[in-house]
This record gives structure tokens, sequence and C-alpha cells, in this order.
């Protein structure tokens, strides 16, 4: 167990310093542990969740696909020419930034908008510094909303046995069986607490817009899919319960589709799209999934349980409290997937045995962890990528400079969905 410990905290010390090399590191810390007998060859293929795989591998086609189709840059052009200034036009485009990231990778939906966004601000003479930290800092945040929107996300559905519809509506454990509001709901309470933190960002711009040209849609096929995979997931529990393979197969299933699909009129570019997959993530996440299984074959979950016994006495919003702000700062400067995934079976197992609601440590964990990237321009990959951006234009900005935007926005969107939360599961 010892071992086992030292070799994941070996390991998440790596991917502090390293975020471009996690999936490097992870698998190091593999292959050590294989070494020294900490972890077994027979235990790596069975500690992996295929079926969240599955579902990651299989949005992220689709969502290249949709992409490719067109839809989202036809609706970024025709929200922005319904907007009546500069400053509404910009929310705007962060509010279509955050929906679109309920269904599509975060960095992905920053990249389908910020070019939009860019070229608005350099017609409108003015920086886009503000409006691409609001693309990166909203498709985080929505992306915790869904089964499909974030890793993280994916990580709590295999956790807690959660289809795409236990998230809008969730019936909680023990023996009433209540139905009350998924955690979609808490962040949409976040987002629109937000939206006035950005409000402010964006209030003295009131140049009015010439009308842009509406970019022509490709193709609805990708659209369509999407909502049938949508439709599909939200069945899975009457399918596949224990969220063991469902998921997986029907967005994988939806991906080879849109594939074969777009392969009669761009053999070449599919192509294209399956070798640029994003095989690094997906080997960072089948790792974590290796290194936390490691802590829990080897009892370290348990110790640690155990460990925080002595705080049952406390009441129980103080813990929830910990919980979710805790996460928040750890989150700001350190990768929120194996901190999820190693937390969240403690932090189930800890309210588990002192009678308190699972439902709400474990969402509060997630709210916590995901919206805690926000603070950082180092916190999340979308930021990273939105701060790439602003530098290619010419528009480099400090830690500071983000932390500026990032932390009332965070402070305001988490503050709101966690006693939400808390008001409506404790």
């Amino acid at each position: 167990m010892i071992l086992a410990i030292a070799i994941f905290s070996a390991v998440y010390i790596g991917l502090v310093v390293s975020r471009s090399h996690r999936a490097l590191v992870t698998w190091a810390g593999i292959a050590i542990a294989l070494m020294v007998g900490a972890l077994k060859f027979g235990e790596i293929v069975p500690s992996i969740n295929w079926n969240v795989l599955g579902i990651f591998a299989g949005t992220l086609i689709l969502a290249e696909l949709f992409i490719i189709s067109k839809v989202p840059e036809t609706i970024a052009d025709v929200l922005i020419n319904r907007s009546p200034n500069l400053g509404m036009a910009f929310l705007t485009i962060v509010a279509f930034t955050s929906v679109l990231s309920m269904f599509v990778e975060n960095v992905a939906a920053a990249l389908i908008v910020a070019p939009v966004a860019i070229q608005l601000a350099r017609k409108a003479r003015v920086s886009p510094v503000p409006v691409i930290i609001g693309i990166a800092i909203s498709s985080n945040l929505q992306g915790t909303a869904t089964l499909i929107g974030d890793p993280p996300s994916m990580i709590l559905g295999a956790a807690m046995k959660m289809n795409f519809m236990d998230f809008i509506v969730y019936q909680t454990r023990g023996g009433s069986g209540a139905l009350k509001p998924g955690i979609f709901w808490f962040v949409q309470i976040g987002a629109i607490v937000s939206i006035g933190v950005l409000f402010f960002f964006f209030k003295g711009m009131k140049r009015k817009l010439d009308p842009i040209p509406v970019t022509p849609v490709f193709s609805l096929v990708p659209s369509f899919l999407l909502i049938l995979m949508i439709l599909l997931l939200g069945c899975a529990s009457f399918i596949d319960p224990n969220f063991l393979w469902f998921g997986g197969t029907v967005c994988m299933a939806m991906a080879l589709a849109g594939s074969v699909w777009f392969s009669f009129h761009d053999r070449h570019r599919v192509l294209r799209i399956l070798r640029g997959f994003d095989w690094s993530t997906a080997a960072f996440l089948a790792g974590v999934f290796v290194l936390v299984g490691m802590l829990d074959s080897r009892g370290a979950i348990g110790a640690v349980v155990d460990r925080l016994s002595v705080l049952k006495g406390m009441h129980p919003f103080v813990l929830y409290s910990v919980v979710v702000w805790t996460s928040v700062v750890l989150s700001g400067f350190i990768d929120n997937v194996p901190y999820v995934t190693a937390m969240l079976p403690v932090v189930i197992r800890f309210a588990a045995d002192a009678g308190l609601p699972v439902e709400l440590f474990a969402f509060g964990l997630l709210i916590g962890a995901c919206l805690g990237g926000n603070i950082t321009p180092i916190g999340a990959s979308a930021n990273v990528v939105s701060m790439g951006l602003l530098h290619r234009e010419g528009h480099p900005i400090s830690f500071g400079g983000f932390v500026k935007m990032g932390l009332p926005f965070t402070i305001a969107a988490t503050t709101a969905a966690y006693l939400a939360l808390w008001f409506v599961y404790r």
C-alpha cells in the first residue's frame, strides 16, 4: 500500500510539473509499479473503464464531424447578427460556447468559436482578451453539466452508475429514491450568476455592429447523429444499469456512422481526423484508471477513508464546504482528471459510512474540481489553448491578468452552484 501511494504521489507531482506529457508520466508510473510489485500485469486491463473511454473517443470523433458540418459557425454568425451591440455580441458568443461545450470537448468548443470572436474584435478595433478568456472559462463551466461534456463528468457517471438523463433528473439512493434536479441544473445556476460577472467586462462596448456573412451549413447529418446519441444515452439505465458497455458502444457507433457518411464526401479528411485523434488524452485516462485501481486494490483508498473517520462528527455543511472549496483551489493548479478519479471513491465511501448524502458530496466534488480550473491560465486545457491564441494575435496576457477575470467568475459560479446543491441534497 505504501509503495502504491508513493508511486501515485510521484505521478501526481509529475503531472503538475509537465502537463504536456501526461500520458508518458502516467504510464511511466505504471511501469515502475509493475517493476516494484505494487501492481500486477493482469490487473491493468480490468482496471480500465472501457465504457468511459468509448464515450470519450466516440464523442471526440463525432465532435470533429460536427465542426466540419459548419453548424456551430452558422449559429454563431446568426447570433452575432441579432445582437444589438458589440458587448452583447461578445456575451452571446461566450454563452453559445458554453452551450456547445455541453456536447463538444471544451478545447474543441473554444477553438470553434474563438476565430469568430477574434475577427469581430479586430473589425471593432478592440482587444479580444476579455472575450477569449470568457470563451475558455465558460466552456470549462458547462463541460460539467452533461455526461459527455468533459472526462471528469464521464468519471462521475461511471462511479455513480449515471446515464445521460441522470445528469438532468437524478433518482437519489436509499429507500425513498426521490427524484431531484440533476447536476445540470446546478451548473446552470452557476452559469446565470457568472454571466453577470462577464457582463461587467463587456458592458462598456456599446458600438453598433454591421451584419456579417452567415456561414453556410455543409450538412445536418452530424447534428442528427449527435441528437440520436444523446437520446440513446438517455436510455442507458434500462439497458445497462451498471454502466458497463452501452454508453461507450453508442458513442463509438455514432462516430463510426458519421465517419462512414463523411467518407463519401472526403475520404482523405476522415483519415486525417482518425490519424489526428487525441490518443495522448485517451492513454492518459486509461493510465489514471489503472493507477487509481492500484490504490483501491492495495487498500489505500480504504485507509484514507478510515483516517477521515475523525471528521464524522463535524457539521455536514462544513464537510461539504471543505470538499468543494479544496477541490476549487487544487484544480486551479493541477489536472482535475486524476484528482476526480482518485477522490470520488474516497468521498463516496466516506459519505456512505458517515450516513451523509452521497450525491451531495460526489456532485460537490465535481463542481469544485471542474470550476476551479477557471482560476488560472494553467487550470484547464481550454485556458492554455486560449492563451496561445491571444499570444499569436499579439495580445499576450499575464498570469495575474487571467486571474483578474477567472477568479471572480469562479467564485460567483461555484458559490451559486454549491449553495443550491446543498439546499436540494442536504
